[in-house]
């Protein structure tokens, strides 16, 4: 199929795009990789009237070392973030998760802003960005602003971004000394959307551990219960009693390809994978 009708602007700066974006309103659509919007737009399942193009920006770029943190451009590539030698020194549990993404020729173009904004509740990196605790960096209208991960993925494709705004880029924190990573997802072949997927961090007493399971519910969930139950626990007592817990974490439904009571036992064998590693 074919899109419908829809006119093309290409920006040369943020400032022209935002003023872009005030201008057409609800009738445009951003798009930068394009991934997701362009086959949504073949289907006819989006059909705005102006695409956006700043993909170009070169404000949107950029993968540096600032306070603390990995500062990573929303127009950044995911093969980029895959390759960059900084992420896998300071971020890896990103620079793991960003293989599990479709495949290279998606890589090779989607962007880490597109994906975050997208905010598809199977996706990796939303996990990922809610489990090390990321801030999202955001111009719009009314200035500038950030917001945590946390708050910013709201649902089914649903994120905090308000009408004109852009997500610029992610603060991304250094990992600290002893804290450690893990990412794992279960899926039907390498590259498909994942039926459980897992991004953790913690250190070997997994004191504030954070686990965040994706495609178990409308966006990443953080594990409070499954965390705080294998506090003060080692080896096989842990594993027991945080899979026992995660049920007052999760209720996933099912959908096309797997079942809910699947599903939740997939996330138990996903956490009792994470735990043993992340204690060794």
């Amino acid at each position: 199929m074919k899109p419908s009708a829809f006119d093309y602007a290409k920006p040369s700066t943020l400032n022209e795009a935002l003023a872009l974006l005030a201008h057409h309103g609800d009738d445009a659509k951003l798009v930068a990789g394009g991934q997701s919007l362009i086959p949504a737009m073949n289907m006819r399942l989006a059909a705005p009237g102006v695409l956006i193009d700043i993909g170009g920006l070169s404000e949107l770029g950029g993968i540096a070392l600032k306070d603390g943190a990995l500062r990573i451009g929303a127009g950044v590539r995911q093969r980029d973030i895959e390759t960059s030698p900084d992420v896998a020194r300071h971020v890896p549990l990103l620079a793991r998760a960003v293989s599990f993404v479709a495949h290279a020729a998606i890589r090779n173009r989607g962007t880490i802003g597109g994906n975050l904004a997208h905010a598809d509740p199977a996706s990796e990196l939303p996990a990922c960005m809610v489990a090390l605790g990321a801030r999202m960096n955001i111009v719009g209208p009314g200035g500038s602003r950030a917001a945590t991960a946390d708050s910013f993925f709201r649902g089914i494709y649903e994120t905090d971004l308000k009408p004109g705004e852009i997500l610029t880029s992610v603060d991304v924190p250094v990992l600290p000394s002893g804290r450690r990573a893990w990412f794992d997802e279960l899926a039907r072949r390498r590259g498909d959307y994942a039926m459980v997927g897992l991004a953790a961090v913690a250190d070997k007493s997994l004191v504030n551990a954070r686990f965040v399971f994706f495609a178990v519910a409308d966006r990443p969930i953080l594990a409070v219960a499954a965390a705080k139950a294998a506090v003060g626990k080692t080896g096989e007592a842990a594993i027991k009693a945080s899979r026992e817990a995660l049920s007052h974490d999760l209720n996933p439904a099912g959908d096309l390809h797997t079942s809910g009571p699947t599903k939740m036992h997939l996330a138990r064998v996903l956490l009792g994978r994470a735990i043993a590693e992340l204690t060794k």
